[in-house]
């Protein structure tokens, strides 16, 4: 115990701002991975854009016909669209997959090719790279922009949160190096015709390199200033 007089008093001063500085960080920690992982669809939106690719590259070992693999793949992503609209859930994360499977579906149908159907997502990853590095340049990161409205700081971060537009930027150059992967190895194999190994890749190359995307950006955000509150619009008295 402490000789000096209020000694005790300061300690559990010193304690309770202790206590509510880990729990102020914990909660910054939950606040930052639950953004991150609301922005991109979560588990289920991962699931919903890699699992038509899976569905493809299976059914087509098993009856090696082109056609009846894509209407698989879209079937399956079909049906993911009316599970969330029966549930009421938001389908944008599973509207975007079953529109990128419908084009590559339509496309190696077209041209019998297996490989074809991978064509418009390597497309889709180099455009979307060259997206966040335009972003990122001009000082309007895309990821930033994704954040903001689940944050409710909107775009207040460009002009009134410079630590937030710094750390925006820092993700959003880390998604180009981490996804930018994904095009420099499968492109090579798409012109090798290996439709067994650029499928696979696909699907092994799907989730993991978003995961890493997504803890980078959660460790970044970690470690920048809280964002600043977009004010409400007020609401116009009732006549």
């Amino acid at each position: 115990m402490s000789n000096q007089p209020g000694g005790d008093a300061a300690q559990l001063d010193l304690a309770h701002d202790a206590a509510a500085e880990e729990a102020a960080r914990k909660a910054a920690s939950k606040e930052a991975a639950d953004t991150v992982l609301k922005a991109f669809g979560g588990v289920r939106g991962m699931i919903d854009m890699t699992l038509p690719g899976l569905v493809f590259i299976v059914t087509y070992n098993l009856t090696h016909q082109v056609s009846t693999s894509a209407w698989a793949a879209l079937g399956l992503s079909a049906l993911f669209v009316v599970a969330r609209l029966a549930k009421r859930e938001t389908i944008q994360h599973a509207f975007s997959g079953v529109f990128g499977v419908a084009l590559g579906a339509w496309i190696s149908m077209k041209s019998g090719k297996a490989e074809d159907f991978y064509l418009p997502g390597l497309l889709w990853n180099v455009g979307y790279c060259i997206a966040l590095a335009v972003s990122a340049l001009v000082r309007w990161p895309m990821i930033g922009v994704m954040l903001g409205p689940i944050t409710g700081e909107m775009f207040t971060w460009r002009k009134e949160n410079p630590g937030r537009l710094a750390a925006y930027t820092r993700a959003t150059w880390a998604w180009v190096a981490i996804m930018g992967l994904k095009p420099v190895i499968l492109f090579p194999l798409y012109f090798t015709h290996n439709v067994n190994l650029l499928g696979w890749l696909k699907v092994a190359l799907g989730i993991p390199p978003l995961l890493l995307a997504m803890y980078v950006t959660w460790q970044i955000l970690l470690k920048a200033p809280p964002p600043i509150k977009a004010p409400l619009d007020e609401e116009e008295p009732a006549e």
